[in-house]
């Protein structure tokens, strides 16, 4: 059985959706693990992980419209507004989206659709640099 860990760092500018796919493939890749499973981890409560669409860019539009909606920044809504107006949505937002993401690794590869991408999910409005932690085991 072998494992890898790397601390990959994405830099963000704003609320969106940050394609990391192709970074993630070459470094599995790199790896020589044949059958296994990838961990993607974000340790943030602010920012999430996800796997969508990577094809049509109004997809990623939409559901960051979709985010905003769900988790407004309003201040009256929360309790917690110390760290500015859109900590607290982010904060709801990141349970929607998620912080850990697990992927089959077959014949060397990630095993996503067709369609498929990993996205960084930045849910705060202003630029900020995150990290992402990827761990791989198998043989």
């Amino acid at each position: 059985m072998k494992q890898a860990q790397h601390t990959r760092a994405i830099p963000t500018a704003g609320a969106g959706f940050y394609d990391i796919t192709r970074e993630i493939r070459e470094w599995v890749e790199a790896q020589g693990v044949r059958v296994g499973l990838l961990t993607v981890f974000i340790p943030h409560t602010s920012a999430g992980l996800t796997i969508q669409e990577n094809a049509d860019p109004d997809v990623l539009d939409d559901l960051t419209d979709f985010l905003k909606r769900l988790a407004p920044a309003d201040p009256r809504l929360y309790r917690h507004t110390t760290e500015g107006a859109d900590d607290m949505p982010a904060h709801i937002r990141t349970v929607v989206t998620g912080v850990q993401l697990s992927i089959p690794v077959q014949e060397g590869r990630m095993t996503l659709g067709t369609w498929q991408g990993i996205y960084v999910a930045e849910h705060r409005a202003h630029p900020q640099m995150r990290r992402v932690i990827l761990h791989l085991m198998g043989t």
